[in-house]
């Protein structure tokens, strides 16, 4: 067994454990560095009440944690499906370098997850998503903006 296939076991492990202990969604994830799992987890949607406790999130936030840092450069990720657009988003945060997937997107939309719904909500203008989103104004808005901006000390992320 390779090292791909052994990472890649381990995320269906935790998807088969969330699904039949009822935790959440079928799905698992496992986060690499340098051959090392330091991360992983399973879809703890129903367990946590928690509709971002995503297998990719779990897996990232364990991985975070592991290393005592926000930046996962070098990082692989193995999951069992085709990252939906938060853990997509949360992947890029993360600034994980590779992405091993098994299912797709059409494969979750098949399984009765939304995943390409919102993907295709992301490529409407926001007055045009089923989702009522309000642009408003704030007097704190430039000020947050510049202070942010000239913050000698933020952390790049």
């Amino acid at each position: 067994m390779t090292l791909h296939e052994k990472f890649m076991k381990i995320a269906f492990e935790e998807a088969f454990k969330a699904m039949r202990e009822n935790l959440g969604g079928p799905f698992g994830a496992v986060v690499v560095k340098n051959g090392e799992i330091i991360g992983k987890g399973s879809n703890r949607v129903f367990c946590d009440n928690d509709p971002t406790a995503h297998a990719e999130i779990t897996a990232i936030r364990q991985a975070c944690i592991a290393i005592n840092n926000y930046n996962l450069s070098g990082c692989i990720i193995y999951s069992t499906c085709e990252p939906c657009p938060m853990c997509l988003s949360a992947i890029y945060w993360a600034n994980i370098s590779t992405v091993y997937f098994v299912m797709t997107r059409k494969d979750a939309n098949a399984m009765g997850f939304k995943d390409e719904y919102i993907y295709q909500e992301f490529n409407l203008p926001p007055g045009e998503r089923k989702t009522l989103f309000i642009q408003t104004d704030h007097p704190g808005s430039a000020t947050l903006l510049e202070e942010w901006r000239h913050k000698p000390d933020k952390l790049p992320y």
